[in-house]
C-alpha cells in the first residue's frame, strides 16, 4: 500500500449526508458539528474557511476544503461577515426518511447565489485517530484535482442506489484531497506517513500493520526486510520518529481499542489477535499507553455518544 491507502484503510463513510446551501451576499454560517471530518465545495462563487483559532482560507469555485473536527469553524462570503446561522450535529442527521435529508437547500436553486455543498465522515474507530492528527487544520484541495462534478450531479436529485454512492463520492473526495496535500513539496506531513514510501522502513511498516500478532523483534523485522538490525532499527527511528517495537505497541493498541469499541470479543480473544499472550498483558500495556485498562475503555465508549455522519 502507499501512504494514502494505509491513512485511509480504517476509514470509511458510511450514510453520508451532504447538505447544499443557496445564499446572497452577505452569508455566513457556523459550523459546530462534531463530526471528525467535515468536507466542502462551492458549486458556484467562492467562501471563506474560518477556523478558530487559525487564519482564514479562501475556496473557490470546485476547490474542497478538508476541515478537522475538533475544529469549529466559520464559512462564509467574507472573513468580517457575523454567522447568521449556527450548524449543529442535528442539521447533519440523517432523519427516517432516508434521503430527504441529503438535500437540505436553503434558498432558490434559479438564483445566482452561493452553492455550497458539504458533507462529513463518521469515524470509525481507534485506527483514524492517525489520520485525524495527519491533517492540518484545514486542507485545501483546488479545483483542477478534485472531482466535484460527480458530486453535483448526484446531490441534485434522488436516484436508487444514491446514498451508497454519496458514501463512496465522500471516500473519493477525502482521498482525492490526500493525494494532493501529499503530492506537493510544500507538504507537513508526519514522519511516518513519508515512511511508508521509503524501501526498507516501508515494508517493514506494512509488515507490522499486515500482521501485528506476529511475535516480532527487530532482528526478525531486519531479516524480513533484508538489512541488519542496527542498519532498521536506525533508519526506522530516524524517519518514524520512534523504534519498531514502540511504533508496534502503538499499533497493537490502537487494533485492540477498536476491537473493544466495536466487538463483543472477550478482551483474552482480543489480546491474542494483536499480539498478546493473554489479558493481563494486554491490560498491562493498554493501561501503560492509554492510561486505563481494556474494560475501562470498552465501558466509556459505551457511555460515549457515537458521532453521527454529516455535513
Amino acid at each position: 500500500m502507499d501512504a494514502v491507502s494505509e491513512l485511509l484503510a480504517g476509514v470509511r463513510a458510511r450514510g453520508a449526508v451532504f447538505r447544499r446551501t443557496i445564499m446572497r451576499p452577505p452569508w455566513a454560517l457556523r459550523v459546530a458539528a462534531r463530526t471528525p471530518v467535515t468536507l466542502a465545495t462551492m458549486l458556484h462563487s467562492h467562501a471563506w474557511i474560518v477556523p478558530d483559532g487559525h487564519e482564514p482560507v479562501r475556496i473557490a469555485t470546485g476547490d474542497i476544503a478538508v476541515v478537522r473536527g475538533e475544529i469549529p469553524y466559520v464559512v462564509a462570503d467574507d472573513p468580517a461577515t457575523e454567522p447568521e446561522l449556527v450548524v449543529t450535529d442535528a442539521d447533519y442527521c440523517p432523519g427516517s426518511g432516508g434521503l430527504e435529508p441529503l438535500r437540505r437547500t436553503c434558498g432558490d436553486p434559479n438564483e445566482a447565489g452561493a452553492v455550497l455543498v458539504s458533507g462529513a465522515f463518521e469515524r470509525q474507530g481507534e485506527l483514524s485517530e492517525r489520520l485525524l492528527r495527519a491533517l492540518p487544520p484545514v486542507l485545501v484541495v483546488p479545483a483542477a484535482d478534485s472531482p466535484v462534478e460527480l458530486l453535483a450531479t448526484e446531490v441534485a436529485r434522488q436516484r436508487p442506489g444514491q446514498q451508497l454512492v454519496l458514501d463512496r463520492l465522500l471516500d473519493l473526495l477525502l482521498v482525492s484531497a490526500l493525494r494532493t496535500w501529499f503530492d506537493s513539496p510544500e507538504t507537513d506531513a508526519p514522519a511516518w506517513c513519508r515512511a511508508l514510501d521509503d524501501r526498507v522502513v516501508g515494508a517493514a511498516l506494512r509488515l507490522l500493520h499486515e500482521t501485528p500478532a506476529s511475535p516480532w523483534t527487530v532482528s526478525k523485522l531486519a531479516a524480513e526486510v533484508g538489512v541488519s538490525r542496527a542498519a532498521l532499527a536506525r533508519r526506522f527511528t530516524a524517519l518514524v520518529g520512534e523504534p519498531p517495537m514502540g511504533y508496534l505497541t502503538g499499533w497493537r493498541i490502537a487494533l485492540a481499542a477498536d476491537l473493544l469499541r466495536q466487538t463483543d470479543l472477550t478482551v483474552d480473544t482480543i489480546a491474542r489477535q494483536v499480539g498478546y499472550s493473554n489479558a493481563f498483558a494486554l491490560s498491562v500495556a493498554f493501561k501503560r499507553v492509554r492510561g486505563l485498562r481494556p474494560g475501562e475503555h470498552r465501558d466509556q465508549a459505551k457511555t460515549t455518544p457515537a458521532l453521527t455522519p454529516t455535513p
